[in-house]
């Protein structure tokens, strides 16, 4: 009698578990396709938006360097909400004497800002800079796709430096990925000025990658207040060291734009806007959604650059150029797989095989039934887990 008065208790406690996992899921998958339109829009956006202030602000250091400074708001938000979300509040200076033992015991020193801070500003800026300047030299769509090639190097400099697992399939989306950018400078005759594009776009993507690898190994991982504490220490030293670059620039008249008046400042401060929006879904996205949502969106701004350049002509779709953005993409695709895929895709075969195995088997009576419900369990347990 307590056993049976006890099951229908199990089953209930069992289904409010399942109906709370499957909401908290649908949830986090909700805020995952607001999370991919909000990434996609704002690096399509930023990008579309830096190919026409090129048209009247011919500067890409200059706006480089603009849009790195916006970085500098980064902990400031990050503790505005620290104070709406954390039941124990602290005051700027604990909260920032906290973040900083992200750089060791002793916090950040001056040493510690030289070897472990400036490169990956440096890292930071140039991958932004040679972006810019490919998108000076070629459509958006082809900048955007093959920046997404990023993915490739990252795995490849993980795989050589930090010993990472080896993976088949990354592997091959790595092959895809040389192959497209091989097949994108085909498409344009190897005509000088698309060469030099390509060029920028690729070492972008390269600093970018390494920018990462180093990230990992120098400083590992770093919780959401130490990222945005690091990432203001970058905005806030290249406003201090790297000022003197865009003024050398001006009078050396290699980045000349006229009068401060003949600046298009809401052009500047629409892709400085964007990409700090761009730079908050990533770095901080994974709050509320999957890191491979996020990185979904990513990849799907390359449509949306080609139906914006289609729309205003500024791009020709032969043959090569779809194969390569195609297979660009796809090796991007085959790279956000996680690393037990294969083993994922073999319990999916399994329990798809058990599914349609059922009504034979209760078509062979209940005592064959009963026995595979029993066999059932342990399964079903196991995929919920």
């Amino acid at each position: 009698g307590g056993q049976h008065s006890g099951r229908p208790g199990g089953k209930r406690w069992r289904l409010r578990c399942c109906i709370k996992v499957t909401a908290v899921q649908v949830r986090k998958a909700l805020w995952g396709i607001a999370m991919v339109m909000c990434v996609c829009s704002s690096w399509a956006g930023s990008t579309q938006l830096a190919k026409l202030t090129f048209k009247q602000f011919d500067a890409p250091f200059t706006l480089t360097w603009f849009a790195t400074t916006w970085n500098c708001l980064f902990f400031p938000l990050y503790y505005i909400g620290h104070l709406c979300k954390s039941p124990e509040r602290q005051t700027p200076r604990q909260r920032f004497r906290e973040c900083c033992r992200f750089f060791g015991d002793d916090g950040l020193t001056a040493k510690v800002f030289f070897t472990k801070v400036a490169p990956f500003g440096l890292l930071w800026i140039l991958t932004n800079y040679l972006y810019l300047q490919a998108l000076r030299k070629i459509n958006t769509t082809d900048v955007s796709a093959l920046f997404c090639c990023n993915k490739a190097f990252v795995f490849l400099l993980s795989w050589i430096v930090l010993r990472d697992r080896f993976m088949g399939v990354r592997i091959v989306a790595a092959i895809f990925a040389i192959a497209g950018i091989v097949m994108m400078t085909y498409a344009d005759g190897f005509h000088s000025h698309s060469v030099m594009g390509i060029t920028f776009v690729v070492a972008s993507a390269s600093m970018s990658a390494l920018y990462k690898v180093l990230f990992k190994m120098v400083l590992g991982s770093a919780k959401f207040g130490e990222a945005a504490l690091f990432l203001t220490i970058v905005g806030g030293a290249n406003f201090v060291f790297i000022s003197f670059v865009p003024v050398i620039l001006y009078f050396t008249h290699v980045e000349y734009f006229g009068s401060l008046e003949d600046i298009p400042w809401l052009y500047l401060c629409g892709v400085a806007g964007l990409l700090f929006a761009f730079n908050i879904l990533v770095n901080f996205g994974i709050a509320i959604t999957y890191p491979t949502l996020i990185s979904l969106g990513i990849v799907l701004s390359v449509p949306v650059n080609a139906m914006v350049d289609l729309y205003t002509c500024e791009i020709h779709f032969n043959a090569v150029r779809l194969i390569a953005v195609l297979i660009i993409c796809l090796g991007f695709l085959m790279l956000l797989l996680p690393e037990d895929w294969d083993q994922c895709f073999i319990q999916l075969h399994a329990k798809l095989q058990s599914k349609r195995e059922e009504p034979a088997e209760e078509e062979a009576g209940p005592g064959s039934s009963l026995n595979w419900s029993r066999r059932a369990r342990p399964s079903m347990s196991t995929f919920t887990h």
